[in-house]
């Protein structure tokens, strides 16, 4: 006798609609598709769905809904569904892209797409999804309206330059990039007095952020955006988790003797995170012995520094993410103890290696 096990709906969300799928996986484990239907991406249309849904599931067996980030074209739904204490999972969009080449999939429609969406969940184990924390997600709209404003700043710092230097400047577009600029300037000081009142409002998030500060190179405004970035550091269980969500995993190609590409990180991850970490790299590397040490260490290996100012990069976030869960601050000594240890060990080993060659040896 058959019994059902598990039952999947996979969503491909668009703009306007929402294409889903059922299936159900038997205690066979086989999985079966048998359900679909087309959804207006409105809130009439999600009632219309979850009524679908309940008239094409068995009711002994809770429905997982399985959905792949789309930009923001998906929260609508995923808040619904989360705040009906409902199942998410939400996908990045590579693995469904990579997961549907595995089913020779030749035509790629809506239809196919939330079909494999469907099979994915089926045969996969996804961790559930939670709407973020409201003060998380008011900080991670803050911190990247900064970074579009510092970028759209410094977009029109060179156009100005630019014009400036021109042989016959334009003195209309000057005094227009010189207001622009005044105004990119004044909705900054805006942002940050935002970000501070937030921080401030809330005892957790600001001891999380001061423990974050101890660190040589971390500022309030990283541990902000890395505090956003990763709500909290939710669903965050390791390191290891944490540098893949930021692209600054190791990606290495090597497959015999004729294959080996040069290793180098993924930067299939929050670009965010990447970014906010590369200033307070620069900065651990020239104030902190340790990091400094790493990073002469990294140079001299490699021979490419930026290779070792990211290196740094993934330690600082790691480290981050170490004292958000041991609640220590950073303890310099510790860290300078551990240098010396290291480097008294390298002259060691560099010593018995001296030896090693100039004794000569009699067969």
């Amino acid at each position: 006798m058959n019994i059902i096990i598990k039952q999947v709906l996979g969503v491909d969300v668009a703009q306007k609609e929402l294409v889903v799928t059922i299936g159900r996986m038997h205690n066979d484990w086989i999985p079966e598709l048998y359900a679909h239907q087309v959804f207006a991406n409105t809130q009439k249309g999600f009632s219309s769905l979850m009524a679908w849904v309940k008239k094409n599931t068995d009711a002994s067996v809770p429905v997982i809904f399985v959905m792949e980030a789309t930009g923001v074209y998906h929260e609508s739904f995923a808040y619904f569904l989360d705040e009906r204490s409902q199942q998410v999972c939400i996908v990045l969009p590579n693995k469904i892209s990579n997961y549907m080449r595995t089913l020779t999939i030749n035509t790629i429609t809506d239809k196919t797409a939330a079909n494999a969406i469907c099979q994915f969940g089926l045969e996969r184990k996804l961790d559930t999804w939670h709407k973020p924390d409201p003060t998380f997600k008011k900080m991670k709209q803050i911190t990247r309206e900064r970074d579009q404003i510092v970028t759209e700043r410094t977009l029109c710092k060179n156009q100005l330059h630019a014009e400036m230097t021109e042989a016959t400047p334009n003195k209309s577009s000057i005094k227009r990039f010189e207001e622009r600029i005044k105004l990119l300037d004044k909705h900054e000081k805006q942002i940050n007095e935002e970000l501070k009142l937030i921080v401030n409002s809330d005892v957790e998030i600001k001891k999380n952020i001061q423990l974050m500060c101890s660190i040589p190179g971390i500022g309030n405004l990283t541990a902000c955006t890395i505090l956003a970035e990763t709500n909290g550091f939710d669903l965050i269980r390791s390191k290891k988790q944490l540098t893949s969500y930021a692209g600054l995993d190791v990606r290495e190609k090597q497959s015999g003797t004729s294959i080996k590409g040069k290793p180098s990180i993924s930067k299939k991850g929050n670009r965010y995170l990447r970014k906010a970490m590369h200033l307070p790299a620069l900065c651990a590397i020239r104030h902190n012995k340790r990091y400094k040490a790493v990073f002469a260490r990294i140079v001299q290996k490699q021979g490419i520094k930026m290779k070792a100012a990211v290196a740094i990069q993934r330690k600082l976030l790691e480290l981050t993410y170490i004292l958000f869960k041991t609640q220590k601050p950073f303890d310099i000594k510790i860290f300078e103890e551990s240098i010396e240890l290291i480097q008294s060990n390298e002259l060691e080993i560099k010593k018995e290696v001296d030896e090693i060659q100039t004794t000569s040896f009699t067969v």
